[in-house]
């Protein structure tokens, strides 16, 4: 099955999650070579104060990406969140998406993220601005619904597929569940069932079975993945081969992970510069070494957490993965 977003026809039905703190451009990059059709930036909050910090700069360099680009925008009101938009396609955007999904506190102390699903005349108000403020497509990115009581991921869809969004990706959880307890897939079954706009199931797919499980279940168009990724990009290629042949795809050599996580360390690095890419590393190495060496993982990591200096902080690991 194909998923088509407005010109854009996605090769995949893989699509790896916007995450806060991880979706930057190098693991973007490293995900795509692995088949992600569609991946989504981090959140990015364009106001003329905020445009100038580093975090912006980073989170809005998309220069050697391939097409479609999708930018993620954050906010509470209809008008912030238009202009955004209208900012993120001078940033290179082909794809806006709204975020309704984050649950963080933060972010839902500014009625912002998640909180929005509250208020069904405000989305309403905020997709038709964006729709209307650009003319390239919008997707969007929520929940089932703010707590158990209040699962209304089907009212909106409605709402979104009448504003002319163009695709929907639901997280199977309730704004109230935060990432706690499973995932549940029946509200999403319900939005897929309602709305002829492709439909995107998220959450707690952590592998190649359950992704097919997930489809099959609830009808959706494609899987989005997040967090089962953090330290194992490879999980997005072997999804994607088993949905495309029906069998599993063959372990990938530990050699090319060892090479691939020192390249994705390099990118870190060149990307961010001497301070701040030894900082984000760290977090990198950990879910790499948790992924390949549960049992000396904490260990690594806390020598890997005493350095400061990002040639050592290199060297550590490749010593470390040369011994596995």
């Amino acid at each position: 099955m194909s998923i088509q977003i407005g010109p854009y026809k996605l090769n995949s039905q893989v699509l790896l999650a916007p995450m806060a703190g991880t979706s930057d451009k190098p693991f973007r990059q490293l995900c795509k070579s692995q088949g992600a059709a569609l991946t989504t930036s981090e959140m990015v909050v364009l106001q003329k104060h905020l445009l100038n910090t580093n975090k912006s700069k980073h989170r809005l360099d998309f220069e050697g990406e391939t097409a479609p680009i999708s930018i993620q925008i954050v906010g509470s009101e209809a008008l912030e969140l238009a202009e955004s938009a209208q900012k993120a396609v001078k940033f290179g955007a082909h794809i806006i998406d709204i975020n309704m999904g984050c649950p963080a506190k933060k972010v839902c102390n500014k009625a912002a993220g998640s909180a929005l699903m509250q208020d069904e005349r405000l989305v309403q108000d905020i997709l038709e601005s964006v729709v209307n403020a650009v003319d390239i497509p919008v997707t969007l990115k929520m929940r089932t619904g703010w707590d158990v009581s209040r699962k209304n991921a089907p009212a909106i869809a409605q709402i979104a597929q009448k504003a002319g969004i163009q695709m929907l990706s639901i997280h199977g959880r309730t704004k109230q569940d935060k990432y706690k307890g499973e995932a549940e897939y029946h509200t999403i079954q319900d939005v897929a069932h309602q709305v002829n706009i492709p439909v995107i199931a998220n959450g707690d797919i952590t592998s190649a079975d359950k992704a097919k499980q997930v489809l099959e279940y609830t009808g959706a168009s494609g899987v989005m993945v997040g967090r089962a990724t953090q330290g194992n990009p490879w999980l997005i290629h072997e999804i994607d081969y088993f949905l495309k042949t029906g069998q599993y795809a063959k372990t990938i050599p530990l050699e090319l992970k060892k090479q691939a996580i020192l390249s994705h360390i390099q990118q870190i690095y060149q990307f961010y510069g001497d301070f701040l890419g030894l900082k984000f590393a760290r977090k990198h190495i950990f879910w790499y070494a948790t992924h390949l060496d549960k049992k000396h993982a904490q260990q690594f990591w806390q020598s890997i957490n005493q350095i400061n200096n990002q040639k050592q902080q290199f060297n550590l690991l490749k010593n470390y993965l040369q011994q596995l």
